[in-house]
């Protein structure tokens, strides 16, 4: 029983032994990695501040320069940590690392597809610039002033006063109207009015109405045009341009243009 726990005890002196000789041999080698480590360390915070700064100048986003200078700062400590492994010479390690970065990126990605296409999408929303903070857009059946860009969503306050929150990628993938970019619209109005002898005298009486609109763009087209019959009525097509400038010009303009038309028509006993 003895001779065994003697053989035991020279084995484990002799791994003990072993293991101290390995680790003094590697002493310098530990040392040279941690000071390459530090050195990148050091190196990547430099390089994520000023990559922040630079990509400050390029967007306007803090988001898109966060990322930026994010990505930069994990791809030099990274490439530190690399090197001090191969120093320490542990290339299985680097190479299992590797693998296993990659297999979490593959099965990360099949799982957050969905948050990744937003986040791609934000990316190039910000860098395409379709839309602004403080536009007034309309997309996925919203319409509504855009309070902030992120790379996930983008919110909207609609006039209503709602928050809505819009995933970039349903945005990046249909279609969007951004009425700040719009700087006239057209108004198309559409009625009838009885059938008569008075089409002529109906038609100067709208055609003026328009004329007289202080909005009303003058050097576009105003049309008015009568464009069938129905029964004893005539079809009447009523264009004109007006400036989008305010946010209600739109609609406040139509409204406009509606009571001055029927009012004055109804008085002429024209409709």
């Amino acid at each position: 029983m003895s001779r065994q726990f003697t053989s035991y005890s020279e084995l484990i002196f002799d791994k003990l032994h072993n293991w101290l000789i390995a680790a003094v041999k590697m002493t310098p080698n530990l040392v040279l990695a941690v000071i390459i480590f530090t050195l990148f360390l050091l190196l990547a915070r430099l390089t994520r501040k000023l990559s922040y700064g630079f990509s400050r100048k390029l967007s306007e986003s803090s988001a898109i320069s966060g990322l930026v200078s994010s990505l930069f700062y994990g791809l030099f400590l990274l490439l530190g940590l690399f090197i001090s492994l191969n120093i320490l010479r542990l290339d299985k390690a680097v190479t299992s690392l590797l693998a296993g970065a990659g297999i979490i990126g593959l099965a990360l990605g099949f799982a957050f597809q969905d948050l990744t296409a937003n986040f791609i999408s934000g990316i190039f929303i910000t860098f395409k610039k379709p839309f602004d903070v403080g536009h007034i857009i309309e997309t996925n059946g919203f319409t509504g002033t855009v309070d902030a860009i992120q790379l996930r969503s983008t919110t909207m306050i609609t006039a209503d006063g709602l928050h809505v929150i819009i995933p970039n990628k349903e945005i990046f993938q249909k279609p969007i109207i951004n009425h700040s970019l719009t700087p006239l619209r057209r108004i198309a109005l559409n009625f009838t009015i009885p059938l008569s002898d008075k089409l002529t005298e109906a038609e100067k009486m709208m055609t003026d109405i328009v004329k007289e609109m202080k909005d009303v763009v003058p050097d576009k087209p105003k049309t008015v045009w009568y464009s069938g019959i129905e029964g004893t009525a005539v079809k009447v097509a009523l264009s004109c341009w007006v400036s989008n400038k305010s946010d209600d010009a739109y609609e406040r303009i139509t409204h406009e243009l509606i009571t001055k038309v029927t009012t004055s028509l109804k008085a002429a006993g024209l409709m």
